[in-house]
């Protein structure tokens, strides 16, 4: 049984790896046709930067399933990743969002954001997949009937409103905002690192743990393609209180599910740790800009 376990546990990773790689590997490539004449569609452009900065979670899935890594670390990473996210929300989509159309879209677009990501994960806690973002205390489907599909759905939920805010930033002139790609990048390695741990020592099997993750780096270049294809041609206005609305639901992702997990391994370090995430993605935004 365990021989089987350390097979499946190498050919998921394996698997998983080279997805990721060949979304590098695609991703970088249609960045470089995009310096010529011959570049692609800008649509796929989106939907490749939103599954390569969705893969992430399934490369940190990796990691936190094949390496037993410290209740500390975990929370540690996640207090960064914290603080990576709050920064790109406020100087990447918030900022832009304001300039494009003013105070008022931006700030109904957040709380709209914000009240709607609440009110579905409200519902999802109540199934079972109030722990998904942790790396102990996932319900197990004996403990909780339907967690497990509560979970999948709750870690998707997660990924939408940044996936979705990847292709928001293309709206303008087609070029990605490499600040908020590589933002969500960094931030999703720690919730899927967290979250696959947490399933695992849920008695989740691997099938299940690296097909949640798989499916939801490729919705995320699906939900990135969507937020460049069907917002192109609204107006200004819209297109910044849909940005608003993607700030405003990430931020309550943070608060919801992110924060609780580092501050519970960090305690007093995690403002700290939350700070330093918040400081380096503030750095690579004004680099970038």
């Amino acid at each position: 049984m365990k021989n089987n376990t350390k097979k499946n546990t190498k050919y998921y990773s394996r698997t998983g790896i080279t997805i990721i790689l060949l979304m590098l590997v695609t991703t970088v490539s249609a960045q470089s046709e995009n310096a010529g004449d011959t570049s692609l569609p800008i649509w796929a452009q989106a939907g490749l930067w939103g599954m390569f900065a969705g893969g992430a979670s399934l490369l940190g899935a990796i990691i936190g399933y094949v390496v037993n890594l410290p209740k500390k670390t975990i929370a540690a990473i996640m207090a960064f990743g914290s603080g990576v996210l709050i920064s790109a929300l406020s100087f990447e989509l918030m900022e832009e969002a304001f300039n494009q159309a003013g105070l008022l879209p931006t700030t109904l677009g957040f709380f709209a954001g914000g009240l709607t990501y609440s009110g579905i994960n409200g519902l999802l806690s109540r199934a079972g997949a109030k722990h998904r973002k942790r790396s102990h205390g996932q319900p197990s489907e004996g403990e909780k009937k339907g967690s497990g599909t509560a979970i999948a759905v709750g870690a998707l939920l997660d990924g939408i409103p940044e996936s979705m805010a990847i292709g928001l930033t293309m709206l303008g002139g087609g070029m990605v905002s490499m600040a908020t790609v590589l933002a969500i990048f960094i931030s999703n390695i720690p919730e899927g690192l967290s979250s696959s741990a947490g399933m695992k020592s849920a008695g989740r099997s691997t099938k299940y743990i690296f097909g949640v993750w798989l499916s939801i780096a490729i919705l995320a270049g699906l939900s990135s393609l969507i937020g460049y294809t069907v917002y192109i041609d609204l107006s200004i206005q819209a297109r910044a209180a849909t940005t608003a609305i993607a700030a405003g639901a990430i931020l309550s992702m943070l608060v919801e599910t992110m924060i609780p997990e580092a501050y519970e391994g960090t305690r007093n370090y995690a403002g700290l740790i939350t700070s330093a995430g918040f400081v380096c993605a503030f750095a690579l935004s004004m680099l970038g800009s």
